[in-house]
């Protein structure tokens, strides 16, 4: 069955339908790894969005039951370029990707030039685009994509209702979900932390009553700007508990302590985006996905501490004076290099750094 992706700009691409058959509407954007496609699909932070998949062959290893970052996905649709793999080869492999977007009502198109899509992207930035079928009236679709708006604040789409617990001996967090991929959950249970999840509405009282040891702010789809009551509960814990921001918590983080934040033209969206560390002048590979970038710090306690090597843009940074730091990357990886997974060790270091000072100021007092 032939498919079009109809863009806002009046670009036409026609390929072939795979996946579910629904029509979704989102905005359209690319991701450069040439692996994890099943960690992207169900990747939170790509909620309303659909994604374009440079690389050529998308589907040889199937999907599994261990590799999912979220367990419902929100991604509205998937473009791939010449060969959809309908004969997986993997030991692990329990569907197809076609199966699983029929399943979870997820539009794909194959046989399309992605280069093309790609390069229109880089040039115009990402841009709202919508699938219809190959005998449905341009005119038409293109009216119904200009006269609808994309909704904002996807956080409140895929952030947690309730708090839950993840158990363990070790440093109680409290993980605030703006759209968390179970890689940052993984990590931290790996250290024996005792997590505790809670929503992205959550305030400064309900998480100090928790009485955590750390703060750990997840990544999430969307604007944050959208997101004010985050905003404030961070102003509210801060400097209080040990935080640790990722993806979009690092933009909430530089938000609530003064900087901005703006738009990026297309975004950064891959598993190999090299970033530099200042301190050190070490440059690891990371693991990227996010269409907003700290823009301006000026007139705050904040300090840069790591920059991307593309483009210059900011990429993490600490507070002066207060235990808390963010970056713009995903060192849970998921998919992508682990080059940066020490950070989730330094977090803990941090909290027990804050603890010994804190003893020796009551032991001095």
């Amino acid at each position: 069955m032939k498919r079009r992706l109809v863009l806002e700009n009046g670009a036409v691409f026609e390929g072939e339908a795979f996946g579910s058959l629904e029509h979704n509407m989102g905005e359209v954007v690319f991701n450069t790894g040439m692996t994890g496609y099943q960690e992207i699909l169900s990747d939170p932070s790509y909620c309303g969005q659909i994604v374009t998949l440079t690389y050529p062959l998308i589907g040889n290893y199937g999907i599994n039951r261990d590799d999912f970052e979220s367990i419902t996905p929100f991604v509205k649709g998937l473009e791939i370029i010449k060969e959809l793999c309908e004969l997986p080869s993997n030991w692990r492999s329990a569907y197809t990707l076609d199966e699983y977007l029929k399943m979870k009502n997820i539009p794909g198109l194959q046989g399309i030039d992605t280069r093309k899509l790609t390069r229109m992207i880089r040039t115009a930035g990402a841009l709202k685009g919508t699938f219809a079928s190959s005998d449905e009236d341009i005119e038409a679709v293109l009216k119904r994509l200009n006269e609808t708006e994309l909704p904002r604040n996807q956080v409140s789409q895929v952030s947690v209702k309730t708090a839950y617990p993840s158990p363990g001996r070790g440093k109680r967090i409290v993980l605030v979900d703006f759209g968390m991929k179970h890689g940052i959950l993984r990590e931290l249970n790996k250290r024996k932390c005792d997590v505790i999840v809670v929503p992205y509405n959550i305030t400064a009282e309900e998480v100090l009553q928790l009485k955590p040891d750390g703060i750990m702010l997840s990544n999430g789809p969307g604007d944050p700007k959208d997101v004010p009551e985050a905003i404030e509960m961070i102003k509210g814990v801060l400097g209080k508990v040990p935080l640790f921001g990722i993806c979009l918590g690092h933009q909430l983080f530089a938000l609530a302590c003064g900087a901005n934040t703006e738009k990026m033209k297309f975004g950064h969206r891959g598993s190999n985006h090299p970033v530099k560390e200042l301190a050190t002048g070490k440059v690891a590979l990371t693991s990227q996905n996010h269409g907003y970038t700290v823009s301006s710090i000026s007139k705050t306690e904040l300090e840069v501490t790591h920059i991307a090597i593309n483009d210059d843009t900011i990429e993490g940074l600490k507070h002066k004076t207060l235990p808390a730091f963010t970056v713009q990357y995903h060192p849970e990886a998921s998919p992508g290099p682990e080059d940066a997974n020490h950070l989730f060790d330094r977090f803990i270091e941090m909290i027990e750094t804050t603890e010994k000072e804190g003893e020796a100021v009551c032991q001095n007092a």
